[in-house]
């Protein structure tokens, strides 16, 4: 497992973040672990994965308490799945940090056309089912600014407010795209989304989406807006400013922390699993080791990467706020 180091948010967070290969299932671990996560702290120190190691750069010209916090998931069933997670990470280094969110939108749909036509030119996509592509669900945070979240695939954002555990993000998957349909009502969405293991995706960074059109691959994003989705998920838009609660914890992982025969029961333990632990670190590392835990027949074989957030709150002329 590769643990990121201590970062320094500015006691405005309290972060930890770590990446290893999938465990479970009749094969073993995956040789090759196709997840990335990258942290940037408000003095420009990055953190991330390339080559399955960690790497840091310091960073020129980082606006101060400025953070960017990202998980990704390459998908190595298309190919080329850890160098599409790899390529947008690099890129997201080389992205200004942005306060607005048209203006985070505008360089992300940007960087997802460019990276795809590069892969492209260098033989990765020579049929558009062997194109690369990889999740990406990211938090931009300006100082004193509200969260801005950037969501494409199916990596999660849950957040964990005493014993209730709530996602934050909607699944860019085949289930979803039924409700948008009205072919699946709410407890049916819920039930095929967040109750059984169905590994299917229907967008990806860099690969393009199926919602346009389900019988056909198209190269563009396609933002799951407010008026798009159901009426049910329709307070989840894929890009949105968020109110991160100074009570709560936020959990930022990919799927595969609930890749098992019964996900629902094991992401409901969440909440009671880490309210045993004060700090980002030890929730981090229970989360890892009780997934161990889980019956091997009852997980299939998937990267984790999860990164915990814990907003700090502030005290400003005797009331506490979230920074």
């Amino acid at each position: 497992m590769l643990v990121c180091p201590p970062l320094d948010f500015d006691q405005r967070y309290d972060i930890a973040a770590a990446t290893s290969v999938g465990l479970g299932g009749e094969g073993g671990a995956r040789l090759e672990n196709q997840d990335n996560f990258l942290l940037i702290d408000g003095a420009g120190r990055a953190v991330f994965v390339e080559n399955q190691q960690l790497h840091e750069v310091q960073l020129d010209d980082w606006p101060p308490g400025h953070v960017r916090i990202a998980v990704l998931d390459g998908m190595g069933g298309h190919g080329h799945g850890r160098e599409a997670a790899e390529a947008v990470v690099a890129a997201l280094l080389g992205m200004p940090a942005c306060d607005h969110l048209l203006t985070l939108s505008a360089w992300l749909d940007g960087m997802h056309g460019r990276l795809q036509a590069g892969f492209a030119a260098h033989g990765h996509a020579s049929a558009a089912l062997r194109r690369p592509g990889t999740t990406l669900t990211l938090l931009e945070i300006a100082p004193g600014a509200a969260p801005l979240l950037y969501h494409v695939g199916d990596s999660r954002l849950y957040e964990i407010s005493g014993r209730q555990i709530a996602p934050l993000t909607v699944d860019h998957v085949p289930a979803t795209a039924y409700a948008m349909t009205g072919v699946l009502q709410a407890e049916q969405w819920w039930q095929q989304v967040h109750g059984e293991h169905r590994p299917q995706i229907a967008q990806a960074f860099l690969l393009g989406n199926a919602f346009a059109d389900p019988a056909a691959l198209d190269d563009a994003l396609f933002p799951l807006t407010g008026e798009r989705l159901p009426p049910f998920l329709r307070h989840l838009p894929d890009r949105r400013a968020l109110a991160l609660r100074a009570d709560a914890t936020y959990v930022l992982a990919t799927d595969g922390f609930w890749s098992c025969t019964a996900p629902r029961p094991w992401v409901d333990s969440w909440p009671a699993l880490l309210a045993r632990h004060s700090d980002a670190d030890a929730m981090l590392a229970a989360l890892f080791d009780a997934l161990a835990m889980l019956p091997a027949d009852s997980l299939h074989v998937d990267n984790l990467t999860a990164i915990i957030i814990r907003p700090l709150p502030r005290r400003d002329s005797g009331k506490a706020t979230v920074a």
